[in-house]
């Protein structure tokens, strides 16, 4: 059995059910109960699919957001949208396209909302109306997600004022100007707020969201599935790991753009007040 079909057999097969914390094969008749990852228990009901809206934008990075859908949408109860400005294909920031499937004029009210970063999220956070959606959507949502710098983008909208988050090294020290408690970890869990860091932490803040709402088991099996086993040839991921020089350089060649953010960063908390 190849990878493509193990991951099927857990994310759209009865399979899926069956491995519930429970071990009791999901009937699409009964509600469920299970205990998530932080020991609270959650309740999910398969007739009725968890829609997550996933938000993607022209400059995003590819992998902030591919990274965590193609985590989620191994989950059968799992019900994800790709959500743009329009329906017009979305140029990332490594020249692949990417198509929505839903804008967000049309979008219903989702159980969790999703946003990852990228050079794009700096204009992001001033558009009136991606910011508009985020706050008309979240006293909806069960959760409230970001990756990178996605959380700027929710933090923009107010959404992680008071709440501690996790997003790209480079702009941790903007999360208090919009309200939030940086916290240095891969994933943040405050509430019904889940951050992650930078780019690559997409795939461990996906895992952590399925642990939490289905189960260590099931996240396990995807991690597995996908054969997510780390081993970089470089020990350089964290500025505190990384050579001084390298995270000097890294400084140096982003400079403007994290200037241009703490800049939108510092008008969208004047707007907030």
């Amino acid at each position: 059995m190849n990878r493509r079909t193990f991951n099927r057999l857990i994310g759209l097969s009865a399979i899926a059910g069956a491995v519930s914390n429970t071990g009791i094969a999901d009937t699409g008749a009964v509600a469920e109960t299970r205990k998530t990852a932080s020991g609270s228990t959650t309740m999910t009901k398969p007739e009725q699919p968890f829609k997550i809206g996933m938000l993607i934008f022209n400059n995003m990075t590819n992998l902030d957001f591919v990274g965590p859908c193609d985590m989620l949408s191994r989950v059968r109860e799992a019900e994800v949208t790709i959500l743009g400005k329009t329906l017009e294909p979305v140029l990332t920031d490594s020249g692949c396209l990417v198509i929505p499937k839903m804008t967000l004029k049309d979008a219903p009210q989702f159980d969790m909302l999703f946003v990852g970063g990228g050079p794009g999220t700096t204009a992001l956070m001033e558009d009136e109306e991606v910011i508009g959606f985020f706050k008309k959507q979240a006293p909806g949502a069960k959760w409230i997600t970001a990756v990178c710098t996605g959380t700027l983008v929710l933090g923009a909208a107010g959404l992680f004022k008071g709440y501690k988050a996790a997003t790209h090294w480079t702009v941790m020290d903007l999360l208090p100007i919009l309200g939030a408690t940086p916290v240095y970890e891969r994933v943040v869990i405050d509430r019904n707020r889940i951050s992650g860091g930078g780019v690559t932490a997409g795939i461990d803040f996906a895992l952590t969201v399925i642990a939490e709402l289905w189960g260590t088991e099931r996240a396990q099996l995807i991690q597995l599935g996908n054969e997510y086993n780390p081993q970089p040839p470089f020990n350089s991921g964290s500025p505190f790991t990384a050579p001084k020089a390298i995270v000097d350089k890294y400084n140096s060649l982003t400079k403007g753009m994290t200037t241009r953010r703490k800049e939108a960063a510092e008008r969208m908390a004047k707007m907030l007040g």
